[in-house]
């Protein structure tokens, strides 16, 4: 009988052991400020835009497409005056970056495009996309319209590098971070 009991407990022992283990390599996902971030396919319903390196956005209905810099998408949820209540825009890689230093090179971009107030919230370089691996960034800033509240990331896959940006101005980032959280879990680049 004290023999079966050993045994029981070595085995029961020996499986918390390997769910912890499992836990612990958390199969890819992020963790802390980045547990929301799974790879997954965009909600049914969702539009998709797709830059001119083939990268894939997806977007709420009643997000509009936007014009910005040549060979990118953006969209935006536009509320009167066309205010910007939420933004998402995707860019193929065009610089230096890399995604060991993407914490140190999207922060040094929004100052160089003249952000300032720049708060760097969180960073990870182990993030899981649908397309490949990928280094984010989770930061506040003030532009010369607004106050933002942003998640950047880099995702490479295979030969390509893509860029993904959230943003929602800091006042209404409650209410907007499940969706852009969405739209940047289910980004291919």
């Amino acid at each position: 009988m004290t023999a079966a009991v050993a045994l029981a407990g070595v085995m029961a022992v020996g499986l918390i052991v390997a769910l912890a283990a499992l836990g612990a390599s958390g199969r890819g996902r992020a963790s802390g400020p980045f547990g929301w971030l799974r790879p997954v396919m965009a909600p049914t319903g969702w539009n998709v835009a797709r830059t001119q390196g083939g990268a894939a956005l997806a977007y709420p209905p009643g997000w509009t497409p936007i014009k910005t810099d040549p060979g990118t998408v953006s969209v935006a949820l536009l509320a009167g005056g066309r205010r910007i209540d939420g933004y998402l825009n995707a860019t193929p890689r065009q610089g230096t970056e890399t995604l060991a230093d993407w914490s140190r090179f999207r922060p040094a971009h929004n100052q160089d495009e003249g952000d300032r107030g720049l708060r760097f919230l969180a960073a990870t370089t182990t993030a899981r996309f649908r397309s490949g691996r990928g280094a984010c960034v989770i930061d506040t800033y003030t532009t010369s319209k607004a106050s933002y509240h942003e998640i950047a990331c880099l995702v490479s896959s295979g030969g390509s590098s893509a860029v993904v940006i959230a943003a929602a101005p800091t006042a209404l980032w409650n209410q907007q971070a499940r969706t852009l959280e969405r739209a940047v879990s289910s980004f291919a680049a």
